[in-house]
């Protein structure tokens, strides 16, 4: 695992300043989710700015195994998915999430949300939170989740930590791997925008997500979900020219093909919406990128990629309707318990009743 100085110097945007973050983890406190969440703040120096930090929230399991996941969270997003938490705790793995540098938890007074100058910008948080997860708290297995950019940020931060042994397996959830716009500008419209990023990072561009993924999650609209507007509003925020260069010179490093070197589960849905106003179709479809990009780039992730698709599925597919999510999260379960060794798949009182003889299972 990178030690401190090599976290810092991972970091590849202008304005950042190096820190030692191994002695600047605040100590765990209770969460706004409630028990059994509680959170540490990692301070990560300052960018231009001012003060930028991470926050890892932990969901303890209550028979422990020695597994853990964590979870990064997509593009105008926060970790709320409590449901996917409770999934790995009744399974013995610690669940922690990540709130990335200017995203939820993480995001400042002052701060531009969401805002990276470069992908590698936030290998410095997850070394840090893979550093606690592993050496602080004990874990020997560590498996790594990421929904859509953060399945591209996770990608990318395995292949250059692949001679480490940081992480031992990715699931990737919808991860964003192109933009979901037409040719000429996924290609020369974007690439100009990118240019002016270098420039002018802070520029504002006429992109945007829309309203309807949001209004098929939210429960004040078409969803069942609720989670705080202000870190994950409908619309979205500002698509910034900076961060858009970071995102496509990405996405250009992982076409070319990375080695990551532990095994990949991408999970999809097996359509896209791309409508810009409501319709019944985007409850059952990822209403944010083009699901066949996935697909293409899958290949260039490394040499044991499993790809799983899901019909009905949303753009985060454990935000999907109830059949749908239990679908994913039984694959999910089998894929670890036949890469990773990961034990049986179903919950802890589900065993024990099991061993007893009972005649119903539970869980």
């Amino acid at each position: 695992m990178s030690g401190a100085g090599e976290a810092g110097g991972a970091g590849g945007g202008v304005g950042y300043r190096s820190v030692g973050w191994r002695r600047s983890v605040a100590f765990v406190e209770p969460d706004v989710l409630g028990p059994p969440y509680e959170r540490q703040t990692i301070d990560l120096g300052t960018d231009d700015e001012g003060p930028v930090v991470a926050t890892l929230v932990r969901r303890r399991a209550e028979r422990p195994t020695g597994r853990a996941v964590l979870y990064v969270h997509g593009f105008v997003d926060y970790f709320f998915q409590t449901h996917l938490a409770d999934f790995f705790a009744e399974r013995g793995w610690d669940f922690y999430a990540l709130d990335l540098r200017k995203y939820g938890r993480s995001l400042l007074p002052g701060q531009t949300p969401n805002f990276c100058r470069d992908i590698s910008d936030y290998f410095p948080e997850l070394d840090a939170a893979a550093e606690i997860i592993r050496k602080d708290d004990g874990h020997d297995t560590l498996l790594t989740m990421g929904h859509s950019t953060g399945g591209l940020i996770i990608s990318l931060w395995a292949h250059a930590r692949r001679d480490t042994d940081t992480v031992d397996g990715l699931v990737l959830n919808s991860p964003f791997f192109d933009l979901n716009a037409p040719w000429a500008v996924r290609r020369p419209l974007a690439a100009a925008a990118s240019r002016l990023g270098r420039r002018a990072p802070h520029r504002i561009l006429p992109f945007g997500l829309g309203t309807v993924y949001g209004e098929s999650l939210h429960s004040d609209h078409r969803g069942e979900w609720t989670y705080d507007l202000a870190w994950k509003p409908l619309a979205g925020f500002p698509v910034r020219a900076g961060w858009l260069n970071a995102i496509r010179t990405g996405q250009r490093r992982l076409r070319a093909g990375l080695d990551i070197q532990v095994p990949v589960l991408l999970a999809c849905s097996t359509r896209s919406f791309r409508g810009t106003k409501w319709h019944d179709n985007a409850t059952l479809a990822d209403a944010v990128l083009d699901v066949e990009h996935m697909i293409r780039y899958a290949p260039r992730l490394g040499r044991h990629v499993t790809v799983a698709r899901f019909d009905g599925g949303l753009h985060d597919l454990t935000l999907s309707g109830p059949a749908v999510r239990t679908k994913v999260f039984d694959e999910v379960g089998r894929w670890a318990e036949a890469f990773l060794a990961a034990g049986p798949t179903a919950p802890a009182d589900a065993q024990t009743a099991d061993t007893a003889g009972a005649a119903t299972p539970t869980g």
